[in-house]
């Protein structure tokens, strides 16, 4: 008896094991999903904060760039270069550029301003010499005069035409005394005009020479402020776009007023971060932010907003630049790192709030799904205003549980998934 009514507590089990298998599964065995349960919130009250958060890099505040200088000349290869990232103090060479072509230009110019000195010297001599000639014929000529004056006084005993050969003597010697002091003269002012010339031929040497030396001398990039040397790309002659650019090193060609080299300022830092265009109403120059470092976990930095920059970007995707100042920086910053940049825009204090995905948007409504004995239903609400992650709304009561999700779309994703198990074949 006991062994029977075993089999029959077996049987009966059986049985309604396969008519739940039947109702369950089908006639085809194949199963029908469940229906997916649909993620609720509750609308809740309280105080908000709204944070733009956004992910950059940090950089030198003040930081100063070396370039090539003006030389007048074309590329110039570079013949010494600091590594990335090492640590350079105020006045320590990070730049060295082939100064080949300036020696030259410095020899040539200091070649010229020599001969050209030697061209002052020789002008002033000879200038001199022709002074002292001319100096030499007046006073020929003044004795010369003197004496044919002298024998003009015995006229009145001489014959007419002695008197008269003497009258001619004085006359001559006369004018030949005028011609000689205009020649002296104009000599005088010819020897300064030809001795202004070779002094400014001489003049002209020395500031190509002078200008030479400068251009060497600033063929060494020197750092002004102590640093870490970040090398710059070199794109010299290329143009890849979306490619990576290597860094400049020893042996490369440089261009005039390109910089090779930069030396961020250690004491001043800041960081750039490309934030939505969506949220650039709420920011202001000046206003409060929390920097972290990527690299130095656990630690916060503080810092202020510095310029907010214009908007750039494809319509969908529009981004303007941050630049935030750090107002406690710490040694151990480096250029290029990653950070996360946090600012806070305002609070609104007892506020009904839900998160973001909660409030839906269609034909310029704004509204909620709140959810019923009999489902959920879309309730019209007002957007007082969002942050990233929670939209502040009235029009709906504190506690009550609305969906995170579109009903009506997880309705039609579970019916197309039940049509497609439902085509399967036997």
């Amino acid at each position: 008896m006991k062994r029977l009514r075993i089999v029959m507590l077996l049987t009966v089990l059986l049985g309604a094991g396969a008519v739940f298998a039947y109702r369950q599964f089908g006639p085809n065995l194949t199963p029908v999903s469940a229906a997916p349960e649909i993620p609720v919130t509750t609308v809740k009250r309280g105080t908000v904060t709204f944070n733009v958060n956004s992910l950059g890099e940090l950089q030198g505040g003040a930081t100063e760039m070396l370039t090539v200088p003006m030389t007048g000349s074309g590329s110039t290869a570079i013949t010494f270069l600091r590594q990335n990232g090492e640590l350079v103090r105020q006045g320590d060479a990070v730049v060295k550029l082939d100064t080949t072509e300036q020696d030259f230009k410095l020899r040539e110019a200091e070649a010229d301003l020599a001969e050209a000195e030697q061209q002052v010297i020789q002008a002033g001599a000879e200038s001199e010499a022709r002074i002292e000639e001319i100096r030499y014929g007046l006073l020929q000529a003044q004795a010369d005069l003197k004496v044919a004056e002298l024998e003009a006084r015995r006229n009145d005993i001489l014959p007419k035409l002695t008197a008269r050969q003497n009258e001619l003597a004085v006359e001559a010697a006369r004018d030949r005394l005028v011609k000689l002091e205009s020649d002296l003269e104009n000599r005088r002012k010819t020897a300064i005009t030809g001795i202004a010339i070779q002094e400014t031929a001489r003049e002209r040497a020395k500031v190509r020479a002078e200008t030479a030396r400068k251009n060497i001398e600033s063929m060494t990039l020197l750092a002004k402020t102590t640093g870490y040397v970040a090398i710059q790309s070199n794109d010299e002659g290329n143009f890849r776009w979306g490619m990576y650019l290597p860094p400049y090193q020893v042996g490369d060609q440089a261009r005039p007023g390109k910089g090779v080299a930069q030396i961020p300022d250690l004491k001043s830092w800041e960081g750039s971060a490309r934030i939505g265009e969506l949220d650039r109403g709420h920011l202001a120059e000046g206003q409060p932010a929390e920097v972290e470092v990527v690299a130095m976990p656990g630690r916060k930095f503080a810092g202020r907003i510095k310029s907010i920059g214009g908007t750039t970007g494809p319509p969908w995707e529009r981004r303007f630049e941050c630049r935030i100042a750090l107002t406690n920086p710490d040694p151990g910053l480096r250029p290029g790192m990653s950070a996360r940049f946090q600012i806070v825009t305002g609070t609104l204090p007892n506020a009904l709030w839900v998160p973001s995905q909660a409030l839906f948007e269609a034909d310029g409504r704004k509204f909620v799904y709140v959810r019923t004995p009999t489902g959920f239903t879309p309730h019209d609400v007002t957007l007082e205003r969002r942050s990233e992650s929670q939209v502040v709304i009235t029009g709906v009561k504190e506690g009550v549980q609305v969906a995170l999700a579109n009903p009506g779309e997880m309705a039609r994703k579970r019916a197309a998934k039940g049509g497609a198990l439902q085509a399967l074949p036997q």
